[in-house]
């Protein structure tokens, strides 16, 4: 699965960003799907998560200001972030898991991260 990110940027305390993944048409089944964050000096962390029935999952930072929601037609996943904090400035990585067809291990798949910059 080959997961394409988008949205980042830089932008105020208290501003807005979304951003976007989409997964390659190909031939898995997608599971979860989800955003996780690495701020320079610390380790990824998940911001938050979508499973394939749609139940959802948040980093507790997050709760209340981060909103994710999927196409499951086109394979897309997006991340909108309100109330941007200075704290919240890291790479974003977009995270799939997903099985391949006739295989029944499920694997883990990495975008290549879009930086969120929020300035004070």
């Amino acid at each position: 699965v080959q997961l394409q990110a988008s949205g980042g940027g830089l932008v105020q305390a208290g501003g807005s960003l979304r951003l976007s993944c989409a997964a390659s048409k190909t031939t898995f089944t997608i599971h979860d799907m989800g955003w996780y964050r690495q701020a320079p000096g610390k380790q990824r962390e998940l911001v938050a998560e979508i499973s394939s029935g749609g139940s959802t999952n948040y980093a507790e930072s997050v709760e209340g200001r981060f909103f994710i929601s999927r196409d499951y037609a086109k394979n897309t996943v997006n991340l909108q972030m309100h109330n941007l904090k200075p704290e919240d400035t890291a790479v974003y990585y977009c995270n799939a898991r997903a099985t391949r067809w006739g295989r029944s291990d499920r694997n883990e798949y990495w975008g290549q991260g879009t930086q969120v910059t929020v300035s004070s």
